[in-house]
Formats: C-alpha cells, sequence, structure tokens
C-alpha cells in the first residue's frame, strides 16, 4: 500500500491498544511505525535493478520479523524523544506495544494486495498477494483517515473501534468482489472453450469496483475487465503470447547474467512473462496496466543482445504522464461507472 494508508491503518491499530491518556502518543508511534517496514526501499544496486525487487516486501515484512521490527522503532522513538516519553511518563513497554500494534499491521495489509509479499520468509519464498484491494485506494484510506484522526483527537475508544469495523468491512468487501469476479471470469473462459490455467483477477487502480482477470490457455494470456457493482459486466480485452525464452531470445546462453534476471522477474511476477507488443526486447509483466483489460505493461525488463555475459537486463516503467494519463484515467473512469467504451 501507499505510505499514507500504511501509516493510517498503524495509527488505526495503536488506537485500539491505548490508554486514553496515550491516545495522541500512541497515534503518532502507531503512524510512524506503520510504515517503518517500507525502509527496505532503501536495499537497490546502481549495478543490479532488480535487487530491489528481491528485497522490497521481503525481511522487513516477514511475520517473524514483527517483534523484531516493532524494537528497532521502539529503540528509535526512545532514543530521539527521549525528554518527551520521560515528561509523558509514556513507558517502554506501552511504546513497545504501539509499535507493535503499528508495524504488525503493514504486512498484512500489504498481503491484501496484488504485488507480493514475503510473509513467510525465511521458511519460504512464495509472496503472498491475497488481492483484495489496490495499492491506492480513496475510498478504503480517506475515511479511515478520517474516523481515525477523530479518535485520536478526542481519545475516543469507541471511535478507534469504529474504524477497525470500516476497515475490516471494506478488505472483506473486497475479498467477496475478488470470488464475485472469479465466477464471472470463469464463465467468461468457459465460453470460449477455455480451460484457464492460473486465473487470478485483481483490482485496477483505486478501485474494487473494476476488476483485472488474466489466465493462461495454450501458451497465451488472456486479459479482460470485469466490473461488479450490481450485475456484472464485463469488457472484453486481448491476449498476448507467454514468453518463452528459448523461443523468444535464441541467442541468450542459459548461465548469462540476463537469463538468470528473466528468472528473476519470474518469480518476482509469479510467471505471468510476455514480450511488450511493441518492443519484441522487452518483457513484461502483465498482472499491471492502469486500463485493465489492455497488456501495456506498467513494469518490464529490456534485454539487450550486445551486452556482456555478465551484464543485467535494464528495468523499465511504462507510466502515462500528461494527456495521456488524463485519457487512461477516464477510460477507467468510464469502466467504473459502466459506460460502453
Amino acid at each position: 500500500m501507499d505510505p499514507l494508508t500504511q501509516g493510517v491503518v498503524g495509527t488505526a491499530a495503536s488506537q485500539l491498544v491505548s490508554k486514553r491518556t496515550e491516545k495522541v502518543a500512541a497515534g503518532v508511534i502507531g503512524f510512524a511505525s506503520g510504515m517503518a517496514a517500507d525502509l527496505d526501499v532503501v536495499i537497490k544496486s546502481s549495478t543490479d535493478p532488480l535487487l530491489f525487487l528481491e528485497f522490497h516486501r521481503h525481511f522487513t515484512h516477514a511475520l517473524v520479523f514483527i517483534p523484531i521490527g516493532a524494537l528497532i522503532c521502539t529503540l528509535a522513538f526512545r532514543a530521539v524523544f527521549r525528554k518527551w516519553f520521560n515528561r509523558n511518563q509514556v513507558s517502554f513497554a506501552r511504546t513497545y506495544l504501539y509499535s507493535f500494534a503499528g508495524y504488525a499491521t503493514h504486512a498484512l495489509l500489504d498481503a491484501c494486495t496484488t504485488y507480493g509479499t514475503q510473509l513467510l520468509w525465511p521458511f519460504s519464498d512464495m509472496r503472498v498477494a491475497w488481492n483484495n484491494v489496490s495499492v491506492i485506494d480513496p475510498l478504503f484510506t480517506v475515511p479511515l483517515m478520517l474516523i481515525t484522526a477523530f479518535a485520536v483527537f478526542k481519545r475516543s475508544q469507541v471511535t478507534a473501534v469504529i474504524g477497525a469495523s470500516y476497515a475490516f468491512a471494506y478488505l472483506g468487501l473486497g475479498v467477496l468482489q475478488n470470488h464475485r469476479a472469479t465466477d464471472v471470469a470463469e464463465q467468461l473462459a468457459q465460453s470460449r472453450g477455455h480451460t484457464p490455467i492460473n486465473l487470478g483477477l485483481k483490482p485496477s487502480f483505486a478501485n474494487i469496483i473494476v476488476w483485472k482477470s488474466v489466465y493462461e490457455y495454450q501458451g497465451r494470456y488472456y486479459v479482460d475487465a470485469i466490473r461488479m457493482f450490481g450485475s456484472a459486466k464485463v469488457y472484453e480485452g486481448t491476449s498476448v503470447e507467454k514468453l518463452n525464452r528459448e523461443q523468444h531470445f535464441a541467442w541468450l546462453e542459459a548461465d548469462d547474467q540476463q537469463a538468470e534476471d528473466i528468472e528473476r522477474f519470474r518469480w518476482f511476477s509469479n510467471q505471468h512473462l510476455a514480450l511488450d507488443p511493441t518492443n519484441a526486447q522487452r518483457i513484461i509483466d502483465v498482472r499491471y496496466s492502469l486500463i485493465p483489460n489492455q497488456v501495456t505493461g506498467m513494469w518490464g525488463i529490456t534485454l539487450d543482445k550486445s551486452k556482456s555475459s555478465d551484464s543485467h537486463v535494464q528495468w523499465t516503467t511504462n507510466r502515462p504522464a500528461g494527456r495521456e494519463a488524463a485519457k487512461r484515467g477516464a477510460e477507467l473512469w468510464s469502466m467504473i461507472l459502466g459506460k460502453d467504451i
């Protein structure tokens, strides 16, 4: 999730366990602790562009790291604001409790998105993704932020419970929407005579109304958009050939660094790799596009035949800007409203 949402959810959690006289302190600690796990973004390399993919949502997001992460936050807070804690008589144990509550929400909330979170590290490198909320969703964040702010400044335990209830209800609605959209996607595949492999649904950008459906059939990925609000509405999309490294990059030796980078990207994308329809040297993650029934690849890797065997791929992004962003945003909005496009 975005940092603001992580902080707000961390605050909401800390309010549930805080004393009435410590609501503000708990709110500040919970907010900062709720964002702290994303400090893993500093792990990157100027020569290896995929290193950040491997370590973002890695050990700092593991369930076993939560007590350690909370302790680090506690020590940092008490070192920087030692006089404040002493003056307000907030004990080490209470600071740790608020830090723990905030930090514990981070990985679990991230796992609700599609990006993938290594909750089970070091026992497994599986990227857990429950696909029930977008990485940015104002209908989740804004109401929760307002409710939580009221709970903090009014020192209201009842309001804190309302905030937590809203968060659970919205995320639960996302689970329900995912299941409903999956049923429609299965029917759509069957209507085409397809037996889908690895059928997956993810919410489109900033909402849980329009969902992106991706499945594999006979070496191709099929991508569609499904609107779930009342009755279902399908926006049929397109398909793209699944990546075959030996076929599409026959010049690439198996032990070359670029070949290894492809496998690293394959793990990150949960096997959803294809060639960019507009660039035969670029491999994309088909799960992500601003318009959910398109195959545009918001990010990917570009290979270069002229590079040495120990050279890495190039990491590239494809995020529209200016008029193009406005155009695509309007198209997604039309889908959300259920209009024909």
